[in-house]
């Protein structure tokens, strides 16, 4: 008798087993007909893209593609095209940093100062920008066309940026006094978390 139940119990557990495994693969392919997409339109994968690639609030992040009949070429035009989307974001948010760290501040002349503090950004960005690490890089030979298509993705580490800004604005006459290094990373860094979100 007690074989007989622990059978029954067996193949009653299989059956509950099979049935959720069943009802999981209708789950699973529901959400891949949603995720679908819309009719006339194909996904496109783009190389050295994706979350993994953003900027978040340790590190900067670009990635672009650049393409030549040269390999050589085809990298140096990725590379320089990632740069470019590099420095604008780095821009923009210091921007951000400036204007609120600037409006936190008691100084004289807010206006002149947060020129000057940007004046100051955009050299440390154009110097820094020589010390971005590739991060993903991907040679495509276009079968068309037979040129080479590059797709990189490069990273810059906000703190070595946020440590040339301090360098450099804490020699300059005109800011050094007025200038607190733990205020502008307290802003520099709530502004890179804002970024990760």
């Amino acid at each position: 008798m007690k074989t007989v139940t622990s059978k029954f119990s067996t193949y009653g557990l299989m059956a509950l087993m099979l049935l959720g495994g069943l009802s999981a693969c209708k789950s699973k392919k529901k959400a891949a007909e949603a995720a679908a997409p819309p009719s006339g339109e194909t996904e496109v994968k783009v190389l050295c893209s994706g979350p993994e690639f953003f900027t978040d609030e340790k590190n900067f992040r670009a990635n672009n593609l650049g393409e030549s009949m040269d390999q050589a070429t085809a990298k140096k035009k990725a590379l320089s095209n990632a740069r470019a989307d590099m420095a604008s974001a780095i821009n923009t948010q210091v921007k951000a940093v400036i204007d609120n760290y600037v409006n936190s501040r008691e100084m004289n002349n807010k206006e002149e100062a947060a020129e000057r503090y940007e004046s100051l950004a955009r050299e440390v960005v154009n110097q820094q920008l020589t010390g971005t690490k590739t991060i993903c890089e991907k040679m495509m030979k276009v079968n068309a066309t037979g040129n080479y298509k590059c797709y990189v993705a490069i990273e810059l580490s906000a703190q070595d940026l946020l440590a040339a800004y301090n360098d450099r604005l804490s020699k300059d006459d005109k800011l050094k006094i007025d200038y607190d290094y733990e205020k502008f990373k307290e802003t520099f860094d709530k502004e890179m978390e804002k970024m990760a979100h």
